[in-house]
């Protein structure tokens, strides 16, 4: 995700670095190199010349230029300019009102409204404890009720079930009807896409909307199309009273011109962004955090906010509770450790989000999560005995590990020497850890694993 941008983005900045005075003509040259860095990431023309503008401003004063941390200060301001662009601040949905609110899903063919419509259901009814209903009023594409339906089912939903002899406008009042009698918080109305904008879809979305009056009416654009996407966002605005924008697929795309575009060309917030096939695979849209990290500043709350949703937090207690007893970590709590990391979306992901990771060494984490999996399968292989003591793996042993996970004993051996290492690591911080608590003064310092654990507890 912003891959391109970030890279070029941070080239441009490189000449800023350091300098204790930055004249006119280096601060000129670097906007001119991150106008090109927005315009080749498909941003639109007056966002991008808006944008520079706004930042040239700024950072022109005198102030600034002879400050005595200009590249930090110059880099403040393209942060704040940039969050402003794409939305200063989370505008979350607005479910306030009589029950049950609903949402409107539209957008074009292929732009993933269907797998939106699950994930904010899934979204809503995990972190919200909402009652909700999906509801497909797309009767050209069974396919797509099929798939709105299986989704309901994973993930634990009602789904009202269409008669697809109806207008679609008599299928959206109908499933409204059935979700008040269901007592439902929430109903999702997945509409139909075309492969382009039509008259025909736009007044059939007019005349569902005037039907059900719905309290968020999202508009799914897929970031991979870019420029084409922002414009088709344009026309459903203009057409329908939009609320919000949902931005796809920004997983597969390295250059973000299209989430950068579009609050300024339809004038309405981004709510949520995909990043990523899997059902849970979408987050509550941040300016602020999607600018740091365009600019390589890292998200560390974004991080903290996955390990709160996704992480196991039973199992991170039960350990930090047994390390407090000054207990040794075994080889299932390393394992749990390491399925952790993947829920969270696997190493490279959490990488991604750190302040200052540069983009070359996502290979080398790529790797890490090979090894990863790899680790995780030798433990699987294991006896529950062998994973609370270690140490009496050998001979027969690593040779029926090994063979069960499919790998070569040399990898068993590797597991074991890296595992024993983190214990005595781990046991030297404890014992150390101690002897600080012990000093003068010292008890008054907070204890990062109490800090850790009333994060977690948020």
């Amino acid at each position: 995700m912003f891959d391109t941008i970030r890279d070029r983005i941070s080239q441009a900045f490189g000449g800023l670095r350091g300098k204790k005075v930055i004249s006119e003509s280096v601060l000129e040259n670097t906007l001119r190199q991150v106008r090109r860095a927005l315009l080749e990431a498909d941003v639109a023309l007056p966002v991008a010349k808006e944008f520079i503008s706004l930042v040239k401003a700024r950072a022109s004063q005198a102030d600034v230029l002879t400050s005595l941390t200009p590249d930090q200060t110059i880099l403040t301001i393209v942060h704040e300019e940039l969050t402003n662009v794409i939305g200063r601040s989370n505008v979350p949905l607005d479910l306030k009102g009589p029950k049950p609110s609903i949402i409107l899903i539209a957008g074009l063919q292929g732009s993933g409204k269907t797998t939106t419509a699950a994930k904010l259901a899934k979204l809503l009814a995990t972190q919200d404890q909402k009652k909700v209903m999906l509801a497909s009023v797309d009767v050209y594409r069974p396919a797509a009720i099929d798939q709105l339906r299986t989704h309901a089912e994973l993930i634990g939903v009602d789904f009202f079930e269409p008669n697809l002899r109806k207008h679609p406008v008599v299928i959206a009042k109908s499933a409204v009807k059935k979700a008040v009698k269901n007592v439902s918080d929430v109903i999702i109305l997945d509409t139909a896409g075309r492969l382009h904008v039509d008259s025909a879809m736009m007044n059939e979305l007019k005349r569902i909307a005037r039907a059900v009056k719905p309290t968020e009416t999202l508009f799914v654009i897929d970031a991979m199309i870019g420029q084409d996407a922002v414009n088709s966002a344009a026309e459903f605005n203009s057409a329908l009273d939009l609320t919000g924008v949902v931005v796809t697929k920004l997983d597969s795309d390295t250059r973000g011109g299209a989430l950068l575009s579009v609050r300024h060309v339809t004038g309405k917030p981004v709510k949520f962004i995909g990043v990523g096939e899997h059902v849970d695979a979408i987050e509550h849209f941040h300016p602020d955090r999607i600018a740091s990290r365009i600019l390589g500043m890292g998200d560390i709350l974004s991080i903290i906010e996955s390990a709160q949703q996704k992480a196991d937090q039973q199992k991170a207690k039960k350990l930090e509770q047994k390390l407090r007893k000054g207990r040794r970590m075994d080889l299932s709590d390393y394992r749990d450790q390491m399925m952790m990391t993947q829920d969270m979306g696997g190493i490279a992901n959490i990488a991604k989000l750190l302040p200052g990771m540069p983009t070359n060494a996502m290979p080398h984490l790529n790797n890490a999560e090979s090894e990863v999996r790899r680790e995780i399968a030798i433990i699987n292989s294991m006896t529950p005995h062998e994973r609370r003591f270690p140490s009496i793996i050998r001979g027969s042993r690593r040779v029926r590990i090994s063979t069960g996970a499919g790998v070569a004993s040399r990898d068993v051996n590797q597991l074991l020497r890296k595992f024993d290492k983190l214990q005595r690591m781990t046991k030297k911080m404890t014992r150390k850890k101690g002897k600080m608590k012990n000093m003068p003064g010292m008890n008054q310092m907070p204890d990062m694993e109490d800090l850790m654990s009333k994060l977690r507890m948020r």
